[in-house]
């Protein structure tokens, strides 16, 4: 354990190595490898598994040939608990520079931190058409792993063409009765070995070139008017067109962000404020987001801050 006196006024008694902010594969590796280096970790979220618990089934992370989202972040949080780490259900609702150090507060307490890691990942792009928000909950979903069971016999649709929204489309076929694909280009844009699944699926109907105009029913989604004129009865719609970073917490500390709102970051992961690093979907270090690569960003960002830690003292 590396932990000494922060350079800077202390808030609370806490100080921890590093403070990891974020539940997703990112986080949670960052939470593992910080242990095994023998840091004093903690982890905080206010929700566990990020975009891999909300994965129906992941076929493409090594060593397992299928396993739940689910399933994989109860592993990962299981082995960081085993190796020592603090791993706690609180919301981060500011942090600060302090010296040499950092001030994390959480909606429980406050701590200080010698390292911050950033693993905020991302949440679900809004259809911004009219009435969307009044229908969340009620035939509105941005997840086919948490609401699909609710549709168990019915009609669905499932709007997007990427590898998320394809993987719910299948997920919601072994549950409804019919699933209409909606999407407003004229080729989906998944995974070959997704698309195939869905083209060969009986129950599964794609409408290429199609948009949603208008949400359909007073208090409950009946249906949907696209943009041919269209009226589709369906009893739910989700919803997976794209993601969108979470920097919102990030407005006070002025980290630079990219166009686009993901965390600028270096190859070791270290954004523009020292002693600041992030992983995870929410950076710009690529464009390919997986449970994979995140995971690979945690371990890169902890050895380096082991290294930059090791060094001080």
């Amino acid at each position: 354990m590396i932990t000494q006196a922060c350079n800077g006024k202390e808030i609370g008694k806490t100080i921890y190595d590093i403070v990891i902010v974020g539940g997703g594969s990112s986080g949670l590796t960052s939470a593992i490898y910080a242990s095994r280096y023998g840091l004093k970790t903690i982890l905080f979220s206010d929700s566990f598994g990020g975009a891999m618990g909300l994965a129906h089934i992941i076929s493409n992370y090594p060593g397992f040939k299928e396993i739940s989202g689910l399933e994989l972040a109860d592993k990962f949080i299981e082995q960081a608990k085993a190796l020592g780490a603090e791993i706690e259900f609180e919301k981060v609702m500011d942090i600060a520079k302090n010296g040499d150090c950092f001030i994390v507060n959480t909606d429980r307490r406050t701590v200080n931190a010698r390292k911050v890691i950033l693993a905020i990942g991302r949440t679900k792009k809004k259809l911004g058409i009219e009435r969307e928000g009044e229908l969340i909950g009620k035939g509105i979903s941005y997840c086919a792993t948490c609401d699909g069971w609710l549709y168990k016999g019915k009609v669905v649709g499932v709007v997007g063409g990427s590898d998320s929204a394809v993987t719910s489309a299948l997920l919601l076929a072994d549950l409804a009765k019919k699933v209409y694909l909606i999407y407003r280009k004229d080729k989906l844009r998944a995974e070959d070995v997704w698309v195939k699944h869905v083209l060969s699926n009986p129950k599964i109907e794609v409408l290429y070139n199609t948009e949603i105009t208008e949400l359909l029913g007073s208090g409950q989604l009946t249906g949907i008017r696209t943009s041919a004129s269209k009226v589709i009865q369906l009893d739910g719609l989700f919803i997976e067109i794209g993601m969108v970073p979470n920097t919102e917490l990030l407005a006070k500390l002025g980290l630079v962000l990219d166009s686009e709102n993901y965390i600028v970051v270096d190859k070791t992961q270290k954004t523009s404020i020292s002693g600041i690093f992030a992983v995870g979907d929410a950076t710009n270090s690529t464009e390919l987001k997986q449970v994979l690569t995140s995971a690979s960003q945690g371990a890169i960002a902890v050895y380096h801050c082991h290294l930059e830690l090791k060094s001080r003292f």
